[in-house]
């Protein structure tokens, strides 16, 4: 595996791992394994907790689909055993997925400067 590679693996897994644990476009799959629940705060702001469903299997993947740490692992595995498996089936997607992951970097650290 070349450096290239690693880094746009590592890229692909970034952007899926968020893409499971965070966006809203993925939230029907966390669904059936989390109950959101949201509290005014005494300023008027929102929060949200996560409230992990159910017991054994349903339980592990709730808690897995909330843990970005342990959901990247996955992912991570998920790239690299298809790339070593079907490396030309899997490079498009991996492309895809590593220009959005650098896409979204830049994009927070664009946001983080205008904050400022």
């Amino acid at each position: 595996m070349t450096w290239l590679h690693f880094i746009l693996l590592s890229l692909a897994s970034f952007r899926l791992t968020h893409l499971l644990v965070f966006d809203n476009i993925t939230s029907f799959l966390r669904r059936p394994f989390h109950e959101e629940i949201k509290e005014t705060e005494e300023d008027g702001s929102t929060s949200t907790y996560i409230v992990v469903k159910g017991k054994g299997l349903r339980r592990w993947i709730g808690e897995l689909l909330s843990c970005y740490w342990c959901t990247g692992i996955w992912c991570a595995a998920f790239f690299y055993i298809a790339w070593w498996i079907w490396p030309v089936g899997t490079e498009p997607l991996v492309m895809i997925m590593a220009i959005a992951g650098l896409a979204a970097i830049v994009e927070s650290i664009v946001l983080k400067i205008t904050d400022d």
